[in-house]
């Protein structure tokens, strides 16, 4: 719960907190033991950089925060009493101090054997808080439009991060269902637009999410979302398009693409593209306005290729490409993650959703032009690939369920 950073600067770990919904707090670390007697030993040597800071013109605070434990008021206040040793000489203010000082106990992550003394203390001043109240005053329960598959906000920060989304970018959702990843992206001041296969969506038609609610409002759409948040002056638009055929002429367009491309899997939603199972005959004139083209199974194999093959395109150099990969988990090695030459895996992170399932938040950054040649990488790649055949990942989700309930009702 508690991570000690070495040889950072406040300035940088200040931006870093002007952006992570990770972490709570900052805290400049003074001194640390695994018993109160060490922490105090540590500690002795920052009593003259505590008498300069707590003068007596000065005011402080001292917060006890404790973690897998709750301490009563007057185990609060005896830990309180005992750093006493320590020359804090200012007035003490609990609502508007000058300085707030953190006393951390670490008792371990498993409520159900939490120790009797804390595994590791900490002590120091606090610099700055995080961005955790985002989570709540963007959380998808309050939010306009949702679908079934929103992304969680947490989870959309976290991925605007990972691109490194800056004031003035212009990013890109090429599966952009209910815009959760624009609202993050478009809260850290980029221009947001996506695109989409599902017309009811783009367009906030159909049947809603919402409990007890059957059909969407007329204003349910990406757009009332930024407006929702105060971001609508970076919306630049939503279009229905098919992610396997971009629409745009070849150009270095996005400084960002951050998508969930296979949402949820196949699980809850298919994956579609354009397509028909039968000979394609061409649309008469007076319909063609109005026609909505057949569509087909998307494989996951295949999005992966077409969603690499994208961001190398149309990404600037430098750009970064944020996307989930659903991965089986008994059966994931770092061999399946989707290699493009023109893209070089940055980060690879796993989110747990059971024993059996789990996805890997996947960033890469464009390290070079995009030559027509590279299109077709992935046909000269001997690797095995898992996702091949539509409902490749999906079948392997329902069976590792039904053994792992099996195993529950042994």
């Amino acid at each position: 719960p508690f991570l000690v950073v070495l040889g950072t600067s406040e300035e940088t770990i200040r931006k870093v907190m002007e952006r992570t919904v990770s972490a709570k707090s900052a805290i400049e670390l003074w001194g640390m033991g695994k018993t109160h007697q060490e922490l105090l030993a540590s500690l002795k040597p920052q009593s003259e950089h505590i008498r300069q800071l707590c003068h007596p013109e000065s005011s402080f605070k001292i917060t006890i925060h404790t973690f897998n434990k709750t301490l009563q008021y007057n185990e609060r206040l005896q830990r309180i009493e005992s750093l006493d040793v320590l020359p804090f000489n200012g007035r003490v203010d609990l609502k508007n101090p000058d300085h707030n000082f953190f006393l951390l106990e670490d008792y371990g992550l498993d409520p159900n054997n939490v120790p009797t003394d804390p595994l590791c203390l900490y002590f120091g001043r606090w610099l700055v808080d995080g961005q955790r109240d985002l989570l709540r005053s963007y959380s998808v329960k309050t939010r306009h439009f949702i679908g079934n598959t929103s992304m969680d906000a947490g989870l959309a920060f976290i991925m605007a991060n990972h691109a490194r989304v800056q004031p003035g970018h212009l990013v890109c959702d090429p599966f952009v269902g209910t815009g959760s990843l624009l609202v993050a992206c478009a809260r850290f001041g980029a221009f947001v637009m996506g695109s989409d296969i599902d017309y009811n969506t783009i367009h906030g038609l159909g049947k809603a999410s919402r409990k007890n609610q059957k059909w969407r409002g007329p204003d349910e759409n990406i757009r009332a979302n930024l407006r929702q948040y105060g971001l609508e002056q970076l919306y630049a638009d939503v279009l229905v398009s098919d992610a396997s055929r971009p629409i745009w002429r070849p150009h270095q367009l996005f400084d960002a693409i951050l998508t969930d491309p296979t949402a949820p899997y196949g699980i809850r939603e298919s994956t579609r593209k354009i397509g028909s199972y039968g000979e394609n005959g061409k649309v008469p004139d007076d319909v063609a306005d109005n026609h909505i083209p057949d569509s087909r199974e998307y494989h996951l194999s295949d999005i992966f290729v077409d969603l690499l093959n994208f961001a190398a395109e149309y990404l600037v150099n430098g750009g970064r490409l944020v996307y989930w990969l659903p991965v089986f988990r008994p059966d994931y090695t770092e061999e399946i993650v989707p290699r493009h030459p023109c893209l070089k895996l940055v980060s690879n992170c796993e989110q747990m959703l059971n024993s059996q399932s789990g996805r890997r938040l996947l960033t890469m950054q464009k390290i070079k032009d995009f030559e027509e040649v590279d299109r077709y990488a992935h046909m000269q790649d001997v690797r095995q690939n898992p996702y091949k055949g539509h409902n490749a990942f999906r079948d392997k989700y329902f069976s590792g369920l039904t053994k792992e309930r099996a195993r529950e009702c042994e």
